[in-house]
């Protein structure tokens, strides 16, 4: 796929300019004291496991000409190099999920997108086994990118496999920002998938399968309404099942939304 290489005057030329002819360079202006750049450069790395184009990293101190020439004035500063024209791309550090849309604007498809679709296609033909092993194989050869692993967990969860998709939601630390938000979405949404599944052996369990099917819906209101009421009626339901689900959809919805006002009040009011 692509490649990332330090450049410097002497190799400017042919790794930067006259390389750009054949695939899309981006340059990357950056500094060992740069906390920033050393938060850009992995994304950076990562991503040319997956796309065609280069990855051409300045050290601005060893390269005080280079820096010059180009106008840096502060790093990181990433640059867009293509037909040996050099435009400016974005300075600081951007998010993973704008790096991509900055990949498709340059019309270059990622490796493991072409190999999910393949696995979506699998799966959809009931073809489980095989889907497994191609995710497997995907994961194993990108072990350190969150977002596959969240497509992995989407792709099982369609499956009705919800033991794999728990396990490899593991796999993202509490420390990723960017994509711990989004695996908590998905326990969620395992969470709602096993309760709508489970047998009917208590009195509460019509009403928390409800909740979970109306959660599942996206009807966020019945569903706090019906969970609510299982809290009311027994706090020891499923070990607090009923409060856990609520809290699981306040993470949901967010903080400042309507119905995490009005339901947390209404839950702190049930609970004392």
């Amino acid at each position: 796929m692509g490649s990332s290489i330090s450049v410097n005057a002497t190799n400017f030329t042919t790794e930067v300019l006259e390389k750009s002819h054949e695939k899309p360079v981006l340059l990357d202006f950056f500094a060992q004291w740069c906390g920033p750049c050393q938060m850009l450069k992995p994304v950076l790395e990562r991503l040319t496991e997956e796309y065609d184009f280069v990855l051409a990293k300045v050290d601005i101190d060893a390269n005080p000409d280079l820096a010059g020439t180009y106008g840096v004035e502060g790093v990181p500063d990433v640059r867009l190099v293509q037909q040996g024209t050099v435009t400016n791309a974005f300075v600081g550090v951007l998010p993973e999920a704008h790096l991509r849309e900055l990949m498709a604007q340059l019309n270059l498809k990622s490796v493991i997108e072409t190999a999910l679709e393949e696995v979506y296609t699998i799966a959809e033909a009931g073809q489980l086994e095989r889907m497994q092993t191609q995710l497997d194989a995907l994961l194993q050869r990108f072990p350190k990118h969150p977002k596959l692993v969240l497509d992995a967990a989407n792709i099982y969860i369609q499956a009705g496999l919800l033991d794999e998709a728990e396990q490899i939601l593991s796999r993202i630390p509490e420390s990723d920002r960017e994509f711990y938000a989004y695996a908590k979405q998905f326990k969620a949404t395992l969470l709602f998938q096993r309760a709508v599944r489970q047998p009917v052996n208590h009195p509460l369990d019509q009403i928390y399968q409800s909740a979970a099917a109306a959660a599942l819906g996206q009807d966020f209101e019945t569903a706090l309404m019906l969970f609510l009421e299982v809290v009311t009626r027994d706090r020891t339901y499923q070990n607090d099942a009923g409060r856990k689900a609520m809290l699981a959809i306040f993470e949901r919805l967010g903080d400042d939304h309507p119905l995490t006002r009005h339901y947390r009040k209404a839950l702190t009011n049930a609970m004392y």
